[in-house]
């Protein structure tokens, strides 16, 4: 069979399967692209055409092992791989961490084109998982240092093993710290994506998301937003006087503008989509964030 029609063919079988894309892609057939060139190793920056040949045996065979475990299992492609993307960098990917997927790799990719004037000299990646955001800005700012902070051991081992894959360990630096409780000093930049979706909505999730840490995902709360606002309520004695905190929250931001009233988030948009992220200054947690 040629590498084309396998991938039509397994596009159609994860339709029939009503396979859910959430995980890095929005459509059946990059799911299926997702899977085989991962797996076997091509470049996502060739198209299918430039890369078509006819699939060996062993290779059907591997493939088809994980196109069941991606069907039946509903278990996400990146965990099959070990491996996900974010901002145009590779990872290794597994449960002990969410999958990558924050619209922030564009920000990062831009370097915060209009948020930051100059470079971050230091960073935190807060809530960090696999650490992909933070590690995607030091290779994007090769002058700053980052600390990924994370309360689970777990992801923080993860989040170890990309530092050592982008040979980062002189400048990116894992704490384990409940928030801010085990962090000192300040930073020009606070990258937070943080656990944010309600009890509700997380029993209303599809199964590939029963295969993530239930940690990275519950917020606390009615509408899951008691770890954004316990966040927001602490950054301000942890940024530089000039600094700037970006803040996942998903589609959580609504109820968290509600529970802040008086603090104008500057919501941003994204050109390869993504919602629910804000920049808030140093200066505005000082005069405006009064809880509603």
């Amino acid at each position: 069979m040629f590498l084309a029609d396998f991938i039509e063919q397994l596009a159609t079988r994860f339709g029939g399967a009503s396979i859910h894309c959430g995980h890095g892609v929005d459509n059946l057939y990059d799911e299926a692209v997702y899977l085989v060139f991962g797996a076997l190793g091509f470049d996502f920056q060739r198209s299918v055409a430039e890369q078509d040949r006819e699939l060996l045996p062993d290779e059907i065979a591997s493939l088809e092992r994980l196109a069941l475990a991606r069907v039946e299992q509903r278990i996400p492609v990146a965990y099959l791989l070990g491996r996900a993307w974010f901002a145009g960098y590779e990872f290794h990917c597994d449960p002990r961490a969410l999958i990558p997927r924050s619209p922030m790799a564009e920000l990062i990719n831009d370097r915060f084109e209009a948020l930051l004037d100059s470079g971050p000299g230091r960073v935190l990646d807060l809530c960090c998982g696999g650490g992909c955001i933070g590690i995607a800005c030091a290779l994007q700012f090769p002058a700053c240092r980052v600390d990924l902070a994370d309360i689970s051991a777990e992801a923080l081992a993860l989040a170890r093993k990309n530092i050592a894959l982008h040979k980062l360990e002189s400048r990116v630096e894992t704490r384990q710290s409940d928030l801010f409780a085990d962090l000192d000093g300040r930073y020009d930049l606070i990258l937070a994506n943080p656990p944010y979706v309600s009890q509700t909505e997380i029993e209303r999730l599809p199964p590939e998301y029963r295969h993530e840490p239930r940690l990275g995902l519950h917020g606390g709360g009615t509408h899951g937003i008691e770890i954004p606002a316990r966040l927001l309520s602490e950054a301000a004695g942890h940024l530089d006087p000039n600094g700037l905190l970006i803040l996942e929250t998903g589609y959580s931001a609504e109820a968290l503008q509600a529970r802040f009233p008086a603090t104008p988030f500057l919501w941003l948009d994204f050109e390869a989509g993504g919602h629910g992220v804000c920049a808030v200054p140093a200066g505005q947690f000082r005069q405006l964030i009064h809880p509603g």
